[in-house]
C-alpha cells in the first residue's frame, strides 16, 4: 500500500506541471481510481468478510474505521497491565494479564468471535472440536498468516516457521529428515558436551558464592547451552564461534517484539522509523554473519571429506537441487534463521520454566532424582537411558503445557476453507490461544491450572479428554519439526541439573510471564542452588 501510495503521488507531481485538458482528465481518473481502491481495500472488504461471518452466527466487538478493535484491545492491555499483580506469587494462569482483550471477548462472545486489526479480519477459535480439526487439516488452502511473516522477515524470512504452501512442503522434506529420531539420539552425546560446562560453571559459583549455596539467573546460562548444541549438531560449531549471530538474533527479537505483532497496524509513513532502521540493520549483519559461517563451513567440508553430512550441508545440497542455485542463498539464510532461533531460544526459556517450576516443587526434583540413581546406577546419563526416564518427561509435559513458549496457533485463510461448520472466506486470519486449550477443565479437569506431571502418567493421551488440544509444539502436518530435538534437549540438561544440585526459588524471583514472539519470564529465573550429595550405601 505505502508503494502504490508512493508511486501516485510521484505521478501527481507530474500531472500537475502539465497544463493541457487531457492531463487533468487523466489526473481525475487517476484520483477516482485511487479512492475507489482505498474504499475498498479499508472498508468494502472488510465489511464483506464481516458479514460472511455474521451470517454464520459469529459475533464480536464492533470496529471503527480504519483501526478496527486496535484501539480497544490498546485500552483492555493498559487496564490489565495496570491491575497485573505479578510478584512472588506465581500465579500459573497469565492470559488474563498478557492477552486480556482475548479473555475478554471470549467471556462475552464464546470461544468463537471475530475481531479486526485495522482493515484485517480475524476469526478466534477455541472450540477444542474445531481446533482439533484446523490442526489435523492437510489442506494447503490454511497458512500461517501473511501480514505475521511480513512482520517477522527480519527474524525468520520465509523458511520453514513462515512459509506456505509449495514452498513449505519443499522445505520440511529437505529439513525434517535431520530432526527424526535416530538422527536426535545420535546428537545425545553432543547435548551432554555442551550442558557440562554448565555444570563447572554452577560448581564454581558455589564455591565463589561461600562454598555451600550460589544465587544463579539461570535464563542467560540456558541461552548458551542450548545456542552450543544447536552450533555444534547442525553446524559443527560451538557456541563461541556463532555468538554473535545469537546476540544479535535476541536483540532483534526484543526490537520486533516492541512492534506488537498481534494487533499493531501499518503506517503510510514514506520514512522508516527508527526502529525499523535498527531492524534493518541487525537483519543485514544477522544475514551477513550467517553467510560467513556457512561459506567457511562450506570450505571445511570440501577439506575434510566427512563421513556424515550435517544439517547445514543437507540444505546446502537441498536448496541448489530443489530451488536453484539463483534462490539458494536466501532459501539457506533463512532456514538458518529458523533454526537458530527455533532450534535454541524456545528450548532455553522452556527449560527455564521447567526449573522454576521444579524448585517450587521439590519433592520432583526428588522423585527424578530417584530414577535417575535407577535408570543410571553408575551416574553416567547416555542415549539409551534418556528413554527409561519417565518422570523427567512427565515434568516436560506438564511444563510445556502451564507455559508453552508458543501462545498462539494462527492460521489464514489463503483460500476459501472449511473448518468443521465454520466456512473461512480467504483473507481471514485464524488465532487459537494455546494457554487457554492447556487450562480448560472440561479437558483437564478442575486442577488445570495446578502443576501436577502425574496426569501425564499414562502419556497424553491419558492426561485430557481431547489430546489432539495439547499443541506446545504444534499437531498434524505442520508439527514443529525440532520437536524431538528439544525434547531430548530438555531432559538431558535436567537430568543433569538434577542429578548435581537441589535448588529452590530465590527470593528476587519475580513472576511476571512477558510475551516477546514467544512467552518467557519476564524478569528472568533466580534460583538458590546447592550441591547434591549422594548418599552412600551402607
Amino acid at each position: 500500500m505505502k508503494s502504490l501510495l508512493f508511486s501516485f503521488l510521484l505521478l501527481l507531481s507530474v500531472l500537475v506541471s502539465l497544463k493541457n485538458l487531457s492531463s487533468w482528465v487523466l489526473l481525475g481518473m487517476l484520483l477516482i481510481g485511487l479512492a475507489s481502491y482505498f474504499l475498498n481495500v479499508l472498508w468494502l472488504k472488510p465489511k464483506r468478510l464481516l458479514w460472511k461471518l455474521q451470517r454464520q452466527g459469529i459475533r464480536g466487538p464492533c470496529p471503527s474505521f480504519l483501526y478496527g478493535n486496535v484501539q480497544e484491545m490498546q485500552k483492555i492491555q493498559a487496564k490489565a497491565m495496570k491491575a497485573a499483580n505479578f510478584g512472588e506469587f506465581v500465579a500459573h494462569d497469565y492470559t488474563s494479564t498478557l492477552f486480556p482483550y482475548f479473555e475478554q471477548w471470549r467471556k462475552e462472545y464464546g470461544p468463537i468471535y471475530t475481531y479486526s486489526t485495522g482493515n484485517k479480519r480475524h476469526l478466534y477459535v477455541n472450540h477444542p472440536e474445531l481446533v482439533k480439526e484446523m490442526n489435523l487439516s492437510t489442506s494447503l488452502d490454511l497458512g500461517k498468516p501473511s501480514y505475521v511473516t511480513k512482520r517477522l522477515a527480519p527474524m525468520l524470512g520465509t523458511g520453514i516457521l513462515r512459509s506456505n504452501g509449495h514452498a513449505w512442503a519443499q522445505q520440511r522434506k529437505i529439513v525434517a529428515p535431520e530432526f527424526f529420531s535416530d538422527k536426535v539420539k545420535g546428537m545425545v552425546g553432543l547435548m551432554l558436551q555442551s550442558a557440562e560446562p554448565l555444570m563447572a560453571k554452577w560448581e564454581a559459583s558455589i564455591e565463589a558464592q561461600g562454598g555451600t549455596t550460589a544465587e544463579i539467573r539461570v535464563e542467560g546460562d540456558l541461552r548458551g547451552v542450548s545456542a552450543d548444541v544447536i552450533s555444534r549438531a547442525c553446524f559443527g560449531s560451538s557456541y563461541f564461534e556463532g555468538k554473535m549471530i545469537f546476540s544479535k538474533l535476541r536483540t532483534l527479537q526484543k526490537v520486533i517484539a516492541n512492534q506488537s505483532v498481534l494487533f499493531g497496524i501499518p503506517t503510510l509513513g514514506f520514512f522508516p522509523s527508527k526502529q525499523q532502521k535498527e531492524i534493518r540493520s541487525l537483519e543485514k549483519e544477522i544475514e551477513s554473519l550467517i553467510w560467513e559461517t556457512i561459506a567457511q563451513r562450506g570450505e571445511e567440508c570440501s577439506q575434510e571429506f566427512p563421513s556424515e553430512k550435517d544439517l547445514l550441508q543437507l540444505i546446502l545440497e537441498g536448496a541448489i537441487n530443489d530451488v536453484g542455485k539463483n534462490s539458494s542463498k536466501k532459501f539457506i539464510v533463512d532456514n538458518c534463521k529458523n533454526i537458530y532461533f527455533a532450534g535454541h531460544e524456545s528450548t532455553a526459556v522452556a527449560i527455564s520454566w521447567c526449573l522454576m517450576l521444579l524448585a517450587l516443587h521439590p519433592e520432583w526434583q526428588d522423585r527424578i532424582r530417584d530414577e535417575i540413581a535407577q535408570v543410571c546406577p553408575d551416574g553416567s546419563i547416555d542415549a539409551d537411558s534418556l528413554p527409561k526416564m519417565k518422570m523427567v518427561k512427565m515434568v516436560i509435559h506438564e511444563v510445556m503445557r502451564l507455559y508453552p513458549p508458543a501462545a498462539f496457533v494462527s492460521r489464514e485463510a489463503l483460500e476459501d476453507a472449511q473448518i468443521g461448520h465454520l466456512l473461512v472466506p480467504k483473507g481471514v486470519c485464524i488465532w487459537t490461544l494455546i494457554p487457554t486449550l492447556h487450562r480448560d477443565p472440561e479437558i483437564w479437569g478442575s486442577d488445570a491450572n495446578e502443576f501436577k506431571p502425574e496426569r501425564f502418567a499414562n502419556g497424553i493421551s491419558g492426561a485430557c479428554k481431547l489430546p489432539q488440544v495439547y499443541v506446545p509444539f504444534g499437531v498434524g502436518p505442520r508439527l514443529c519439526l525440532g520437536r524431538n530435538f528439544a525434547l531430548v534437549q530438555m531432559k538431558v540438561v535436567i537430568s543433569l541439573i538434577i542429578s548435581k544440585f537441589t535448588f529452590s526459588l530465590s527470593p528476587k524471583y519475580r513472576h511476571s510471564p512477558a510475551y516477546r514472539m514467544i512467552v518467557e519470564p519476564g524478569q528472568g529465573v533466580q534460583i538458590l542452588i546447592q550441591r547434591y550429595e549422594r548418599a552412600s550405601s551402607m
